[in-house]
């Protein structure tokens, strides 16, 4: 083979990772001798020429399918630079192929120089490298010896699957199929289903279809799409322009059918909500026309007036979504958290002292992330000063992607204690590249005087659970009792780690139970909070439950390691259970006014059984989390999120300090319910 280049080629890359993929099957087979030619020529980005033929030089050619724009083409491009380098010496090249209508040799030229990518990347015009490979997606590689003879295809590893990755790859399918050709062997698995985008390929043939981009497709995305996927966003590609959306349209069809786009996790048949992501059938019957039909531009007098997109605030030219610019804005840090270009990051911490001397009322809270690119989601908590009697946790505001601002209702406000300080809590996703993050967070504040309903965010929440070792289906139950008098469940949002499965919301009074809210698949990438259409007057409530079910199976492509037992903690890698509730309470309400549960149950009947129960759990929690030993579990001892989500229901004499009894009394009082 002959791998020649008459001047420097460069390549692409890079993004966010929710999107993509296909499934990731192997086949243990070696292909026979293909008859059909994969030599091939093509002009690369850096104004030369790559031909790959059987004439001498290279022992193995990798191509390499890319775009510019796909999630996984954009983490796995870098990897391939690295592999190259590797086995330089070993006779090995490598050459990138841009196939997709919508990449432009300028967007690939950046894209490369970014990367600093040196494998030659060429622009594949008409697709025709990719029809004659058969190649359907980017970050699929094609592996050919010196006879053009293909000796493997597919994915180059199994790090991902569409919308999910792993804490790390177990099997890297394309080293190990050079590693057997270099030594003369036959390729143990010859073929994977690739992971990554559809190729957008060019259009051809006329249009057979009246649907057109210009007059109902531009309007569907903006309601539905472009919140996300426009510039500066976290949506890897944008939706805005129809040479763009062309490109995706295929792609586009295929994240909608399988439900993956627009990111919505709630059962539909079960409640109502304000804040829904879901596109109605019949949006989705016009989009497959359109795409089905050639994808027809039609006429620019029947595009939608530009000054009025459905973001709100694409229409101002800035990225508050609120009415009026925020009355105080607050930095997460006074310098930028740097995120690594390709490995897990586990959750970030950052206080910040607010400077308030007296309290403040938040009529509207919005998180604007320094880097959309790779900040997943942010929630920013409250931390009064020590000794006062707050509310609830403490929820202030959160930033998941796509989701917009709110102000509350006339009248609601969450309440800021004097003193108190703001934790931001930080989840990123690397992106192939090293990047740097600096989110803040904007307020608007309510003078006291207009407010009639404090917003408060309760708890419930369950971290005494052990998830056995490959078990796929662990059922784990929390429940709140003695429920604010005249309150109002405005919200949901339920939260576990890479096990979740699915969460169920009841409400309870007496014997009467009512599923609010069903999420039959949860996803850790999606962490919504579902707003309810018609809010839930507590006052018939006694009783607000969940279960929620863990897969720690290897069934489950996400699990870290599904030989764990798995227990709460902060990290991904163990897990949580709670569901945060946003209620709104009279502020004429009585102080502290609660219901006594009326749950229909009775305390077990054996109090020695009990008893044992409470001193086993009181024993497990100190053999947990008492560091020094000392017989008291002091706040710094614990994980943030147990700080954060209840220690001050459990520091009954609010000394920031736990004691056997305190444990040992919260303890009793879950084993009662």
């Amino acid at each position: 083979m002959v791998f020649r280049t008459t001047g420097f080629a460069w390549l692409f890359a890079i993004t966010v990772v929710h999107i993509i993929g296909l499934s990731c099957d192997v086949q243990a087979a070696t292909p026979s001798a293909d008859p059909v030619s994969h030599a091939f020529s093509l002009p690369t980005v850096g104004g030369a020429t790559v031909d790959v033929d059987s004439d001498d030089d290279a022992e193995l050619t990798v191509v390499f399918f890319l775009s510019t724009e796909c999630p996984l083409a954009k983490l796995y491009a870098p990897r391939l630079q690295r592999l190259a380098d590797e086995y330089a010496d070993s006779g090995l090249a490598v050459v990138g192929v841009a196939s997709s209508a919508q990449d432009s040799v300028e967007d690939l030229r950046a894209f490369a120089d970014e990367h600093e990518i040196r494998y030659p990347i060429a622009k594949d015009y008409g697709n025709e490298v990719a029809d004659q490979f058969q190649a359907e997606r980017t970050a699929e590689v094609v592996l050919l010896d010196d006879q053009l003879q293909v000796r493997y295809r597919g994915r180059i590893d199994n790090d991902f699957q569409p919308g999910v990755n792993r804490a790390g790859e177990t099997r890297h399918d394309l080293k190990q199929a050079i590693d057997e050709a270099l030594a003369g062997k036959e390729v143990s698995v010859a073929k994977t289903t690739p992971v990554g985008c559809l190729i957008g390929r060019s259009q051809r043939g006329e249009a057979t279809t009246d649907v057109t981009f210009a007059k109902e497709v531009s309007r569907i995305l903006n309601q539905h799409c472009v919140e996300c996927h426009r510039r500066g966003e976290i949506g890897p590609f944008e939706l805005t322009d129809y040479d763009e959306v062309v490109g995706w349209g295929p792609m586009m069809m295929e994240v909608i059918d399988q439900k993956r786009m627009p990111p919505w996790n709630a059962d539909p048949e079960v409640g109502s909500f304000r804040n829904a992501r879901q596109m109605p059938r019949r949006d989705k019957e016009i989009l497959r026309e359109w795409v089905e039909g050639g994808m027809p531009f039609g006429d620019a007098a029947d595009l939608p007036d530009p000054s009025s997109p459905t973001p709100v605030a694409t229409q101002r030219n800035t990225p508050w979504q609120l009415d009026s610019p925020p009355d105080r804005i607050l930095e997460m840090s006074d310098r930028p958290f740097q995120v690594p270009a390709d490995q897990t990051v586990e959750y970030q911490y950052y206080v910040v002292d607010p400077q308030l001397d007296h309290d403040v009322w938040i009529a509207g809270a919005q998180v604007i992330p320094g880097n959309r690119q790779v900040v997943h989601h942010c929630i920013v908590f409250i931390r009064p000063p020590d000794g006062f009697n707050a509310r609830g946790i403490g929820w202030l505001t959160a930033y998941v992607p796509g989701q917009r601002g709110a102000a509350f209702p006339d009248g609601y406000a969450r309440r800021i204690p004097a003193g108190s300080k703001l934790v931001f809590q930080m989840h990123y996703t690397p992106t192939g590249r090293p990047q740097e993050d600096l989110t803040r967070v904007g307020l608007w504040f309510a003078e006291p005087e207009t407010v009639s309903h404090e917003v408060v965010t309760l708890t419930a929440i369950n971290h005494d659970f052990e998830i056995p070792p490959h078990t796929a289906d662990h059922v784990v139950t929390a429940s709140r009792d003695g429920l604010p008098d005249d309150g109002i469940l405005l919200a949901v949002a339920p939260h576990m780690h890479l096990r979740g499965k699915s969460f169920e919301l009841f409400s309870q009074r007496g014997a009467t139970k009512e599923k609010l809210l069903s999420v039959p698949a949860y996803d850790f990438n999606w962490q919504h909070v579902y707003a309810f259409e018609e809010p839930v007057q507590l006052s018939a409530v006694d009783r607000l439950s969940f279960q929620a079910s863990f897969d720690n199976s290897s069934d489950n492509f996400a699990n870290p390691d599904p030989s764990a037992h798995v227990f709460w903690g902060d990290q991904t890698d163990e897990e949580m259970a709670i569901a945060f509730f946003e209620v709104a309470i009279p502020r004429d309400a009585q102080r502290g006014g609660k219901r006594p549960a009326s749950t229909g149950e009775s305390a077990p009947a054996n109090l020695n059984q009990q008893s044992k129960q409470v001193k086993a759990f009181v024993d497990d929690y100190f053999e947990r989390f008492d560091q020094n030993r000392d017989g008291h579990v002091d706040r710094m001892e614990l994980p943030t999120s147990v700080d954060s989500f209840g220690f001050k229901d459990l520091d009954l004499d609010g000394n920031g300090t736990l004691t056997r009894a305190e444990i040992a009394r919260a303890a009793s009082v879950r084993l009662a319910r």
